[in-house]
């Protein structure tokens, strides 16, 4: 991956963003509230940043949540 998408994300950390993108999306099909669909697919978002490992934010503002080696 290189430069672009540098490992910045701790292992339990990619765990919690994929489990919270699957919670969102599954707004899409027993939302409790018409419309909330949208906000479930935001939750591709983290479950796509917790598959990489890589956060751009993290990568834009230079953290990374990996343990020092």
């Amino acid at each position: 991956m290189g430069d672009m998408l540098p490992k910045n994300e701790h292992p339990i950390e990619r765990g919690f963003r994929v489990v919270a993108g699957v919670g969102l999306l599954s707004l899409l099909v027993v939302g409790p509230v018409p419309g909330w669909g949208l906000a479930g697919l935001i939750g591709l978002v983290p479950i796509a940043t917790g598959v990489l490992g890589s956060c751009p934010i993290y990568t834009v503002l230079g953290v990374s949540t990996l343990p020092k080696e």
